[in-house]
């Protein structure tokens, strides 16, 4: 099995031990490393793996084609309108995507201080040059996409380009709206111990429902996927608690400065920020306020899905996918990339050429206004936070209650 073996200092002493495990697929000069988010494993990235590369056979073991080794496959290729699983100019693409440290078969470091966007960046970069990559598109997902936007400003020189599907800002911007379907959502999820019970929650997250409504030969979609869901997390196990953990400690301690973003803006790679309009977890404002902060490099493109668009709609995302990389082959400037048609009929794509913003005027009327605004909106986080410990909180004493009662009775 293909694992890159990653060294961490910890506390001043070395710890060793994390071993993340990864998948390659296709081959060509054009590189994708693809991250994936909270919870989720490489084979998460199933769709686009399928779109970029035209195959879901893994290609680990299979040895680099001459073109590849000598870097001609991108300089001397044609430029002529890719085939499927071709990258601009038909030079193919390799894709790798891998468990993050926590989850699948990759190590699982036992405390949440070995977890954040910082140390899973340096995980990627250590993968990269594990696999010989000196540059690389970088894709990543929720979390993953937190993990990318670190990555690009840590090492902007190792990127091609920037796509962060699903994204947020960490901290607060993590908390999904505050709503009954919410909260019962994560009651439920914190309450799920077996994989039909996590499937069940998961699908109603990940998509909306109109499409897991959608039918599907003799079924609906719903019915599909909760099987599928299943058998995935039979098949990997239930992420560890210590695991689970450290990655929501990544997301709550995640947050990128001025600097940072103004070092991923100049660094001279384009950016995609792809978001799903009706996703329930990572908030469609939060993304269009850093694709915003990322002007003039990235475009903001809104596709009709939830957090796992990526899956919902394919095709869209795909495309999106593969028009960052041919702009990035055709050196296309930040300001052309940006600069695109509102809209998009025939995918259902939203392309903002500026993320809309809510301007008010200064007055004293307006000012407070803000500030109630802004008040309510930390007041609804935090007691979603209070929510969600409370709930913890129950689910230990109950195993300590329980545990008590199995002593007495022995």
């Amino acid at each position: 099995m293909p694992y890159c073996e990653v060294d961490r200092y910890a506390d001043g002493d070395k710890w060793e031990g994390v071993r993340l495990f990864y998948r390659r697929y296709g081959r060509g000069a054009t590189k994708v490393l693809l991250i994936i988010g909270l919870a989720g494993t490489h084979d998460s990235w199933g769709p686009q793996i399928k779109g970029l590369t035209g195959s879901l056979e893994p290609a680990d073991d299979e040895p680099p084609r001459p073109d590849e080794e000598a870097g001609v496959g991108a300089a001397g290729a044609a430029e002529a309108a890719p085939a499927e699983g071709e990258g601009p100019g038909g030079d193919g693409i390799e894709v790798c995507c891998f468990d993050n440290r926590g989850v699948g078969r990759s190590s699982v470091p036992p405390n949440k201080s070995h977890y954040s966007t910082a140390i899973m960046a340096q995980d990627a970069l250590a993968l990269m040059d594990h696999l010989g990559w000196k540059k690389a598109h970088v894709f990543g997902h929720s979390m993953g996409a937190m993990i990318a936007c670190k990555l690009a400003a840590m090492a902007p020189h190792r990127l091609c380009s920037l796509a962060m599907l699903n994204v947020t800002g960490g901290g607060f911007q993590c908390f999904p709206k505050l709503d009954g379907q919410m909260l019962s959502l994560a009651f439920r999820f914190l309450r799920a111990r077996t994989p039909e019970e996590r499937a069940l929650v998961d699908l109603e997250t990940h998509y909306t429902k109109e499409y897991l409504d959608e039918t599907v030969g003799s079924c609906t979609r719903r019915m599909i996927l909760y099987q599928e869901y299943v058998k995935g997390i039979s098949s990997t196990g239930m992420q560890s608690n210590c695991g689970f953990e450290g990655q929501v400690n990544a997301c709550w301690t995640h947050n990128m400065t001025t600097k940072e973003l103004d070092t991923i803006r100049t660094a001279g790679f384009l950016i995609s920020v792809i978001h799903g309009r009706y996703d329930i977890i990572a908030q469609l404002c939060h993304a269009k306020r850093l694709a915003e902060r990322l002007l003039p490099a990235a475009r903001m493109v809104e596709l009709h899905g939830a957090h796992l668009v990526s899956h919902e709609r394919p095709d869209e995302v795909n495309n999106a996918l593969m028009d960052l990389i041919k702009a990035t082959k055709y050196a296309m400037k930040p300001e052309e990339w940006s600069a695109q048609p509102e809209s998009d009929s025939e995918s259902g794509a939203l392309i903002s050429t500026r993320p809309i913003t809510v301007t008010m005027q200064t007055d004293e009327g307006a000012n407070a206004a803000v500030a109630v605004y802004n008040f309510l909106g930390k007041l609804q986080l935090s007691f979603l936070y209070l929510i969600g410990v409370i709930v913890m909180a129950f689910e230990h004493m109950r195993n300590i209650v329980k545990s008590q009662k199995h002593v007495n009775y022995s």
